[in-house]
């Protein structure tokens, strides 16, 4: 397995706030692992979501 990345890392990493990241993991449309209060990411299975959600988003499916 790769590294983990915090939630502030991911979201830099993928250019988007934390608040979005945070919501999206919490209603399970981005992969993590939660630790106690602390959110983990795979940076390759985030990518993987949100392209996915993109491309969704372009075949005018999904709700954002």
């Amino acid at each position: 397995m790769s590294d983990v990345l915090s939630l502030p890392r991911m979201a830099r990493r993928i250019g988007v706030t934390q608040q979005w990241l945070r919501e999206q993991a919490d209603a399970g449309h981005v992969p993590c692992l939660k630790a106690g209060k602390r959110y983990l990411f795979n940076p390759e299975a985030v990518e993987q979501a949100v392209a996915a959600k993109a491309a969704e988003s372009r075949q005018g499916g999904g709700n954002g």
